[in-house]
C-alpha cells in the first residue's frame, strides 16, 4: 500500500493544514490500496504563494534550460514505466498492457514532445515596426481527472512549465497516487523550487481555492461539464483564463458505403475503451435504416467477444472506477430498457464470475431514439447506442443534436464524401475511416465539451500571452 501524509509545496515535502486523509480504492479488489492527504484551502494558498513567488525566475529562465528539465521528466516516466502502470491499473481498472502503452506511453511523450517544443517554439517575432512577444500566462491551476489521469496532468503541467508558467496541480483524490509519484520525480530531478507544487483534496474545497484565488492566473480544467461550469463561475469573479476540456457524446458515422464490419467493430472498441471511460468515445453509432439488422448483429458479436476480469490478466474490459460510477452505469442501461430502446446484449446486472471489483457488462442498445436519456447523456461506461438515419444529411443532424462536440469519426468508402460529412460535425476532432490518433493534433471541443486545447503547439499556447511592443523605426538619413 502506498501512502503519503504530506504534499509537494515549494520544493519539499509538506505537512498539510488539512487534517483528513483520503483512501484510494482498488478498482478491482475494492480494497483500500494507498491513502493521500486531504489538503484544504489554506494549503491551496500555501501553493499558490510558492508558484507565484517562483513565477519570475521560471518565466525569466531560457527555454532550452525548461526544455532539458521537461526532457528529464519524460526519462524518468520511462524508467519507472512498470511501477507507473500498475499503479494506474489499481487505480482505474484500466488493463495493465493499455496502461502500459496510453497511461503512461502517452504521458512519457507528451513530456518529450513539450521538451522539445520548448527549444523550437517562436516566442518572438516582429510584425511590422511591432515586437510581438510570447510571455507565460502566469500562475496555472491544472486540475486533472481520474480516467487518464498521468496522461491528464502532464497535457497541462509539460506545457504550462514549458510556456514558463508555475504549476499549482490538483489531481483527482480518485486516482491521485501516480500524481504523487510524478511529484518525487520532479523533486528528483530537481525544477526550483515553487515551479510545481502538488495539493490533493476534492474539488469543492481545494479546486474552489484555487479557481477563486487573485493569484492564480489561469485555471486548466478537465471533468465533467457541470463541475467546469463551476471553475468557470468561480473563476469569472477574477477574470482568470480558464481552460476547459468536458464531456462528449460522440457520434460514430457509417455511411452507407462503408466496410460495415471494420466500421462496427472500430466504433464498439472506441466505444468500449477504458471500461466506456473516455470523453471521446463514439458512444452513439449511426447507421442507414436499411442496414440496421446487419449492424445490430455485428456490434452485438463484438460486444459480446469483450471478456471481463482482472485488469493484471488478458481481460480486455475492467472494473469501472468506483462504486459510484458503477452504479450511475447501470442506472443508465435501466433507463434506456425502460425508456424503450433494445437491448442487444449486456444489461444491468453484475457480470458472471465477478464477485468483487467495480464490472459492468459491455452492453449494447439497439433503436435508440434521439429522446431517450441515452441518447443524450454522457454514460462513461461501457455502453453503445445504435441509432438509425435515412441519408448524409439526417446522419449529420442527428450528431449535431447534442450539447456536446468533442469527438466523432466518419466511415466511407469513399474518403473524399467522408471528409465533406465530416466538415458538418460540430465537434473539436473527427477520425475519417480509422485515421490514427495524433498526439501533437489539438485536443478540445465545441459547445459544451468545453473551450480551449490541448496538445502539440496548440496545447502551449494556451499557457501563452501576446505582448505587442511598438519600435521606434529611425528617420531615413
Amino acid at each position: 500500500m502506498k501512502t503519503y501524509d504530506k504534499l509537494y509545496i515549494n520544493g519539499a515535502w509538506v505537512a498539510p493544514h488539512g487534517k483528513g486523509t483520503i483512501d484510494v480504492i482498488n478498482a478491482t479488489t475494492e480494497e483500500v490500496m494507498g491513502r493521500i492527504p486531504e489538503g484544504d484551502a489554506k494549503d491551496a494558498d500555501a501553493a499558490v504563494a510558492a508558484a507565484r513567488a517562483a513565477f519570475d525566475g521560471w518565466a525569466a529562465t531560457a527555454p532550452a534550460e525548461r526544455a532539458a528539465k521537461l526532457a528529464a521528466i519524460g526519462a524518468g516516466i520511462k524508467a519507472r514505466m512498470d511501477d507507473f502502470a500498475r499503479t494506474i491499473t489499481g487505480e482505474v481498472g484500466v488493463p495493465y498492457k493499455l496502461a502500459q502503452r496510453m497511461m503512461v506511453g502517452m504521458p512519457m511523450g507528451t513530456f518529450a514532445a513539450y521538451a522539445k517544443l520548448a527549444g523550437e517554439f517562436e516566442f518572438e517575432k516582429m510584425v511590422g515596426n511591432s515586437l510581438i512577444v510570447r510571455e507565460p500566462v502566469g500562475v496555472v491551476a491544472a486540475i486533472t481527472p481520474w480516467n487518464y489521469p498521468l496522461h491528464q496532468i502532464a497535457l497541462k503541467v509539460a506545457a504550462a512549465l514549458a510556456a514558463g508558467c508555475t504549476v499549482v496541480l490538483k489531481p483527482s483524490e480518485v486516482a491521485p497516487i501516480n500524481a504523487f509519484m510524478l511529484a518525487e520525480l520532479i523533486h528528483e530531478i530537481g525544477l526550483p523550487p515553487g515551479v510545481f507544487n502538488l495539493v490533493s483534496g476534492t474539488g469543492p474545497v481545494v479546486g474552489e481555492a484555487l479557481a477563486a484565488s487573485p493569484d492564480v492566473d489561469m485555471v486548466s480544467f478537465t471533468g465533467s461539464t457541470r463541475a467546469g461550469k463551476r471553475v468557470s463561475e468561480v473563476g469569472a469573479a477574477t477574470v482568470k483564463r480558464i481552460a476547459l476540456e468536458l464531456g462528449g457524446k460522440s457520434a460514430a458515422i457509417i455511411l452507407d458505403d462503408a466496410d460495415l464490419a471494420t466500421a462496427i467493430k472500430a466504433t464498439v472498441n472506441y466505444c468500449y475503451l477504458n471500461s466506456g471511460q473516455t470523453c471521446a468515445a463514439t458512444t452513439r453509432m449511426l447507421v442507414p435504416e436499411s442496414r440496421y439488422d446487419e449492424a445490430a448483429k455485428i456490434a452485438a458479436e463484438t460486444a459480446a467477444s469483450f471478456s471481463v476480469g482482472d485488469p493484471m490478466g488478458d481481460a480486455r474490459l475492467g472494473p469501472l472506477i468506483s462504486d459510484v460510477q458503477r452504479e450511475r452505469v447501470r442506472g443508465y442501461i435501466k433507463k434506456g430498457i425502460e425508456e424503450g430502446a433494445q437491448l442487444l446484449t449486456g444489461g444491468p446486472e453484475a457480470p458472471e464470475g465477478q464477485p468483487k471489483g467495480y464490472f459492468v457488462k459491455p452492453t449494447v442498445f439497439g433503436r435508440v431514439t434521439q429522446d431517450m436519456t441515452i441518447a443524450r447523456e454522457e454514460i462513461f461506461g461501457p455502453v453503445l447506442s445504435i441509432m438509425t438515419y435515412k441519408d448524409d444529411a439526417d446522419a449529420i443532424r442527428i450528431a449535431n443534436d447534442s450539447v456536446y462536440g468533442l469527438a466523432g469519426t466518419v466511415w466511407s468508402g469513399n474518403d473524399e464524401r467522408a471528409q465533406k460529412v465530416a466538415r458538418r460535425i460540430r465537434t473539436g476532432q473527427i477520425d475519417i475511416n480509422g485515421g490514427a490518433f495524433n498526439p501533437m493534433a489539438p485536443f478540445g471541443g465545441y459547445k459544451q465539451s468545453g473551450r480551449g486545447r490541448e496538445a502539440g503547439v496548440y496545447g502551449l499556447e494556451e499557457f501563452l500571452e501576446y505582448k505587442s511592443m511598438q519600435l521606434r523605426v529611425p528617420k531615413a538619413a
